[in-house]
């Protein structure tokens, strides 16, 4: 401030010597007063202006705003401009900070399991992640403020907004739910700011059927173990009361064995399946030989027809090809409980005189394929997709009949993902039904003195045009 003093003043005096050294030549005192006075004002006058001029130049700098160019570099003004310049930076490098931050934590939630949406006061479309855009089939850049309420057409979703209570969970189907595959979304909207809403989303598809199956799975155990119990407490207050005979006292006492064994089967089933999903997956140490496994699955078979009709022909015609040399790598004790619980569903759900052919075989590309093959019934192609869940049954009635406990397909079908394999079953209502287990290449371990690979054997015929095919395969 002081040097914009002194720079006035020295206008000002510089002005006035040069009016009076111009006016003293014409040696008239007045006039050199005259010239004395015209000098200061016009030094003050120049100062103004350039000085004016110099202000002039820092507004037009900081209208336009451009901080790489300088504006002043001496003076006040200059000062100004400097100290202008500096603040102008430092709220530049604060913005980009921000922005920084802000891109950082839209990341985030573009990066989150969950939906979010950002809506501004009129229920208009701020932002939304790709995760929201999925679960309601929004666009992310053409629905940008567009009303939430036009987009998303569902009745329960519109009454939710339009009631503007959201002290609870909307419960809605997703856009791309569908009878055979339902999608559930778990929705809430929160009120922020000044009338603004975050709109979170999530999908419990997967917890709702867990807990359906939950709720299934003890109403089921309830319900079968509850059957054999009741017959069990029966004959036993019939033979606490009633004054029997030899005879039937033996007829009591062998139904209640019979049940007591369902009951047992069912226990020891349901504690395989707890140790299969507990348990960790099957080292690639140890394995069973092929021929091996079809001689034991054999030996089985033909005991279990026994049972089923002692001291007679055999119901079935039972054959075992063993096409396959070398081990299937993982646990023998699972491979055998999966594959002989096929031989025995083929078994006991053929009627007589049907045709049941186990085979096991080297596929062109090194994985190995066990099928069983049977002349019964069929099976519906709406049954197919459910016939691995836990005691889901086609026939009740003759499930029962049978002795199933409606939990052998779920261990066939734990058994084969946790060896890395799959489930595949092909049915023709009315002509038979086979179910092949198939495992991969690093399951096989062939002998050393064979080719690294076998010729294959005869592919199986082409199914049936009216016959149905599922497969459940790893991961599923």
């Amino acid at each position: 401030m002081f040097w914009r003093f002194f720079s006035f003043i020295s206008f000002q005096l510089l002005g006035g010597v040069t009016g009076w050294y111009v006016m003293s030549s014409i040696h008239l005192p007045i006039t050199e007063l005259t010239g004395v006075l015209a000098g200061v004002v016009l030094g003050g006058a120049v100062w103004f202006l350039m000085d004016t001029s110099r202000c002039a130049r820092l507004l037009h700098w900081l209208r336009d705003g451009n901080t790489a160019e300088i504006a002043l570099r001496t003076g006040l003004w200059g000062e100004v401009s400097t100290r202008a310049r500096r603040l102008i930076r430092a709220r530049e490098n604060e913005t980009q900070e921000s922005q920084h931050r802000l891109q950082d934590f839209l990341s985030a939630l573009q990066a989150s399991p969950n939906g979010v949406l950002l809506l501004d006061a009129n229920g208009q479309i701020e932002w939304l992640n790709q995760t929201a855009a999925a679960h309601f089939g929004l666009d992310p850049q053409r629905d940008l403020m567009q009303h939430l309420g036009n987009l998303v057409r569902d009745p329960g979703f519109a009454s939710y907004f339009a009631n503007h209570d959201f002290r609870h969970v909307l419960i809605m189907p997703g856009r791309e739910s569908t009878p055979a595959r339902p999608v559930r979304l778990s929705v809430q909207l929160y009120p922020y700011g000044e009338g603004r809403l975050l709109l979170l989303s999530s999908d419990i598809t997967a917890v709702e059927q867990a807990e359906a199956m939950r709720r299934d799975f003890v109403a089921n155990v309830s319900h079968e173990i509850r059957t054999p119990l009741t017959v069990l407490a029966g004959f036993v207050e019939t033979l606490q009361t009633l004054p029997l005979d030899d005879e039937e006292r033996s007829r009591c006492l062998g139904l209640m064995a019979q049940q007591a064994e369902r009951m047992q089967s069912l226990v020891n089933d349901l504690l395989v399946l707890s140790r299969l999903e507990g348990s960790p997956l099957p080292s690639d140490t140890e394995g069973i030989a092929a021929p091996a496994l079809m001689r034991q699955l054999e030996q089985d078979g033909r005991a279990l027809l026994a049972v089923m009709n002692p001291g007679a022909e055999p119901l079935h015609q039972l054959v075992f090809e063993s096409l396959l040399s070398g081990d299937i790598v993982g646990a023998p004790s699972e491979l055998l409980s999966a594959l002989g619980n096929l031989v025995s569903n083929a078994i006991r759900y053929t009627p007589p005189a049907g045709r049941i052919v186990v085979r096991s075989r080297l596929l062109p590309d090194d994985r190995a394929e066990f099928s069983v093959s049977d002349t019964g019934p069929g099976i519906a192609p709406e049954h197919l997709p459910r016939l691995t869940e836990r005691f889901y049954r086609v026939d009740r009635s003759r499930s029962r009949d049978t002795g199933g406990t409606g939990l052998g397909l779920a261990i066939v079908k734990h058994v084969a993902q946790r060896h890395g394999g799959g489930l595949i079953i092909d049915s023709t209502p009315g002509k038979g039904s086979v179910f092949k287990i198939i495992f991969p290449a690093s399951r096989v371990r062939l002998p050393k003195d064979l080719p690294a690979s076998l010729p294959a054997a005869p592919a199986a015929s082409a199914p049936d045009p009216a016959s149905s095919r599922w497969s459940q395969t790893t991961g599923s």
